[in-house]
């Protein structure tokens, strides 16, 4: 016998992965200069020079400075130098032991999840989301609730959550700058939320975490600035991966934190290191650990994207493509040119145009585009985009 829930969930079709999937053998039938790949957020920015001197000075220590295990929640002198990092630059007091290391994104929210709730407990979500929240929170026995952003801007809702909150409720997630929309929650949005979840706490009797998901924190444009959760809100733990900032994705690793002065701080990070146990998660790739020590600082280089993300809202929006101009991350939302979202997907790819329904999202009628992609990718596309809206446009007349 085997675990009928995992045999379903890798049997269970992911849009982005089939899409990412399709692209690469479409590519090697027709060239890839011919198919427009939007479906993957896999960053076309190369990591920052000092990431490659960084891991080439490390490759010369001793195999086992580098190679050996850690400490199961990471070494010591990396979780320093993060903590006196976000010191530097948000005013806190963190120290080593407020931070756990983790192999990227997923598992620090993963870990998180574990760590907050028993079976039946909810975690609210704000749709759309990354679709994998529901598997995380599924998989630990909580229930994924869904609270809707507004329509107009895919901002936070807060009265939306506030009716979402029961007394099973156990965490909040929220990701900004958000995967899909590009959206970037306001300082105001925060505070507002902040409030609610201290009303219903006080309403419950216990404890509600915001669960602060943000990988994409230093891609954000113009003057728009990412406000740091747990300076507003005392019960806030933290998960982040420099996947994207120093464009590692597939070096996968991340931290959790755990602030001092959240509500029974250490045991919640006696929990997240349980979790980190429990799921198999402990000890982060140790060379890519140090290398984050020695780049903690590195700026991330988000000018490419700006010219990308400039470029298709510009050329979509030309041609008539309702769009979410993004304020963050990579991606666009657009709305799709029928309700049926995988319909237009689908139609989409009869133009070599590879873009995710929102359906995987949790939201109908849009759909999301990757731009972290080379620009050619985008400048070749746009008569693409053209010749699927002259599609539509016919059929309209018809």
């Amino acid at each position: 016998m085997i675990n009928q829930r995992m045999y379903d969930l890798g049997n269970e079709p992911s849009a982005i992965r089939e899409l990412f999937a399709y692209g690469i053998a479409r590519k090697a039938e027709i060239g890839a200069e011919n198919v427009f790949d939007f479906s993957l957020g896999n960053p076309s920015v190369p990591a920052p020079d000092d990431v490659k001197r960084a891991a080439l000075e490390l490759l010369e220590l001793p195999a086992q400075n580098i190679h050996g295990y850690t400490p199961a929640q990471g070494a010591p002198g990396v979780r320093s130098a993060i903590a006196a990092s976000l010191n530097r630059r948000f005013g806190t007091a963190y120290s080593a032991d407020n931070l756990y290391m983790t192999v990227g994104a997923a598992a620090s929210i993963s870990i998180c999840i574990n760590a907050l709730v028993t079976p039946g407990d909810e975690i609210i979500v704000v749709a759309p989301y990354f679709p994998e929240y529901r598997v995380w929170i599924e998989n630990a026995g909580a229930v994924c609730v869904e609270a809707c952003a507004r329509p107009d801007n895919f901002q936070l809702d807060v009265e939306a959550i506030d009716a979402a909150i029961t007394e099973r409720t156990k965490a909040v997630i929220i990701n900004s700058p958000n995967n899909p929309t590009g959206a970037v929650y306001p300082e105001c949005d925060l505070v507002e939320l902040a409030n609610e979840l201290r009303r219903k706490q006080d309403e419950y009797g216990h404890a509600i975490y915001l669960i602060a998901d943000e990988p994409y924190r230093e891609i954000i444009y113009g003057k728009t600035t990412v406000p740091f959760v747990p300076t507003l809100f005392e019960n806030t733990l933290v998960c982040y991966s420099y996947s994207k900032s120093l464009s590692l994705p597939g070096e996968r690793i991340g931290y959790v934190l755990v602030p001092p002065a959240a509500n029974r701080a250490s045991d919640v990070y006696a929990a997240v290191c349980g979790a980190g146990r429990a799921l198999g998660y402990v000890c982060a790739p140790t060379l890519f650990q140090h290398v984050i020590e020695k780049c903690v600082d590195v700026a991330c280089d988000v000018e490419a994207y700006r010219e990308n993300r400039d470029a298709l809202y510009d050329g979509l929006a030309k041609l008539g493509y309702e769009c979410v101009a993004p304020q963050g991350a990579f991606y666009l939302w657009m709305r799709a040119l029928e309700p049926d979202a995988r319909a237009f997907a689908e139609a989409a790819k009869r133009h070599e145009l590879l873009i995710v329904p929102s359906d995987s999202f949790g939201v109908e009628g849009w759909v999301r585009i990757g731009y972290c992609v080379d620009r050619s990718v985008i400048d070749g596309s746009l008569p693409a985009f053209a010749d699927l809206m002259r599609e539509y446009q016919k059929k309209a007349l018809f």
